[in-house]
């Protein structure tokens, strides 16, 4: 999935206003980053080679026990049947990510989706903020997850509730296939998440992080 492609210029400036008028009455940073995947899921491709592989072998042994004037004997091309059949069936997940998904565990999903919802937190220096005030809103597409990180400065007084909360609303927008609304009601809720907990703008306060959409 090529996210550029997906979203307009237009949808881009949508979101880069959204967050320039959700910051301009806080002392907070507002990051929306998308990513088409968060894991490279190999296991996908081992798990429907075995499957391809097994299923052949099942077939042969079908036609062995009914099939009988259709029956391989030979132990060579069994063989090379049962692998030939392994591997297309490696290189099929790489075509379906409906497939890819029923083959990764949804914890193994979660767990590389937090990874990489963490290292944009980093990449994107969310925590480089003055008073620590910085908060990511992560979407990976393919496993159909959205995180909310707010820095230490926020998550100290903000209960997890509320960006659970938050979560669940925007990964409702996106399911009905609103992505850019729901982003920025998302966007526009955390200002008002800032203002309700004190977090006001001062009068020297700066634009420290920029207001751009980042597509991983």
């Amino acid at each position: 999935m090529d996210l550029r492609k997906k979203f307009s210029d237009a949808d881009f400036e949508r979101i880069r206003k959204a967050v320039r008028e959700a910051e301009a009455g806080i002392s907070g940073e507002i990051v929306p980053v998308m990513v088409p995947q968060s894991g490279y899921y190999t296991i996908a491709n081992y798990k429907a080679g075995i499957i391809f592989g097994l299923l052949a072998f099942l077939c042969i042994i079908a036609f062995d026990r009914f099939f009988p004037s259709y029956a391989i004997y030979d132990p060579l091309l069994i063989f090379i049947i049962v692998v030939a059949a392994g591997l297309l069936g490696s290189v099929v997940p790489q075509f379906s990510d409906g497939i890819r998904r029923l083959l990764v565990s949804r914890l193994h999903m979660d767990h590389a989706t937090r990874q990489r919802a963490e290292n944009a937190f980093l990449e994107e220096e969310v925590f480089n903020t003055r008073h620590r005030t910085g908060i990511l809103i992560f979407i990976s597409f393919f496993e159909h997850e959205v995180i909310v990180l707010a820095d230490r400065g926020i998550s100290k007084v903000v209960e997890q509730k509320v960006w659970d909360k938050l979560v669940n609303d925007l990964t409702d927008h996106i399911r009905k296939g609103k992505v850019i609304e729901g982003l920025e009601a998302t966007i526009k809720r955390c200002g008002e998440i800032l203002l309700e907990h004190g977090f006001k703008k001062t009068s020297d306060d700066i634009n420290e992080l920029r207001d751009d959409l980042r597509i991983g």
